[in-house]
């Protein structure tokens, strides 16, 4: 079956449709990992966009049960170049394009997504809309033109937990620290690296209060990646606002954002934003270079935060914008990657087990 890519500037792009049938609408963006196509679909940070595969050949070891890093794929929409007719790989239970149709996640495929990755660096990201439902290039044009961007959009209330919920998986013998993990999109090989370092996680809903946070007496305080416009959350912002001369806190991605929110500082939205398994971040002090997880479409403005304790800790290596802070007197920082990967490398767990230090330095005073 024949699909469309249409983006908002006019460009069309003819394909074969996979996955499941409809129209799908989003802010188009790409990626450069290799693999990790499943854990890619299943991040809630992809809330809100439409994904394009920078290499070529996807779908060919399927989908199982142990690399989502949700419960459900969130991304929009998918585009590849060619999805692999052959699914071949021991822990196989199920194809894509099976997987995708489950879900109701559209896909293109057959499409010069060379071009299209170009396109998006040279232009920016843009709107777009994925469609086997409508041939016709001048309607398809206005969907897309009509449909709503990322800017001021609350996409985290559609991705957090409704609920508190008790993470102990993975949990080894008794817990070292009770931790209160704010949902905003949380991936799971987050709570798997808390569990790691010997926390009993409660994690929150993004709408949690610095009361309900406080109730459960944590050790410290983790706050989570997530879809969209950081500044469209801000009761989450409050909250940490109130807790940040309380506790030790780690942020991770929208996290991150949030706490310089928080701290009184601003963000913006990058010109195509961050997403692969590839990207060098420089930490300041070490000199040393991590090759990083990334997923994010906007950046913090560390000049901005009026608190000059808050100080810059890592800068990305391709454009010089900030991937980490930490407070001189507070133990409190922040990365703008993904230490935690799930897909890309695991260059950067040790951050977490900074996160425990922090915390047993707290429980020893």
């Amino acid at each position: 079956m024949k699909a469309y890519l249409v983006l908002e500037d006019g460009s069309v792009y003819k394909g074969q449709s996979f996955g499941a049938r409809g129209e799908a609408f989003g802010e188009l963006v790409f990626n450069t990992s290799i693999t990790g196509y499943q854990e890619i679909l299943t991040d809630p940070s992809y809330k809100g966009q439409i994904i394009t595969m920078t290499y070529p050949l996807i779908g060919n070891y399927g989908v199982n049960d142990e690399d989502a890093e949700s419960g459900r794929p969130w991304a929009e929409g998918f585009v590849v170049k060619e999805l692999s007719s052959i699914a071949s790989n021991y822990r196989k239970k199920g194809t894509l394009d099976e997987y995708m149709r489950r879900y109701g996640v559209v896909g293109i495929q057959g499409v010069d997504t060379r071009a299209i990755t170009r396109k998006i660096r040279t232009q920016g990201a843009m709107k777009c809309v994925i469609s086997t439902e409508d041939d016709d290039e001048r309607s398809l044009l206005e969907k897309v033109k009509a449909s709503p961007g990322l800017i001021g959009r609350d996409l985290v209330r559609e991705v957090t937990c409704a609920k508190p919920f008790d993470w102990t998986t993975g949990l080894k013998g008794d817990p070292k620290y009770i931790v209160a993990a704010v949902d905003c999109g949380m991936k799971l090989n987050i709570l798997r690296n808390l569990s790691r370092i010997g926390c009993k996680v409660k994690v929150f809903p993004s709408s949690a209060t610095a009361e309900e946070i406080m109730g459960i007496k944590p050790d410290g305080l983790f706050l989570s990646n997530g879809p969209g416009d950081p500044e469209s959350v801000p009761c989450h912002i409050k909250a940490v606002k109130s807790l940040r001369d309380k506790l030790p806190i780690f942020g991770i991605c929208l996290g991150h954002q949030i706490l310089g929110l928080a701290f009184g500082g601003k963000t913006y939205k990058l010109k195509f934003g961050h997403h692969g398994g590839n990207h060098p971040v420089m930490d300041i002090k070490t000199r040393k270079v991590d090759i990083t997880s990334q997923n994010h479409g906007f950046a913090v403005d560390i000049d901005s935060i009026p608190d000059k304790d808050m100080v810059l800790t890592h800068v990305n290596l391709y454009d010089k914008t900030v991937e980490g802070m930490e407070h001189r007197g507070l133990p409190v920082f922040s990365v703008q990657y993904h230490p935690e990967a799930c897909p890309g490398p695991h260059d950067a767990q040790y951050l977490f087990d900074r996160f425990a230090k922090l915390m047993q330095e707290r429980k020893n005073v």
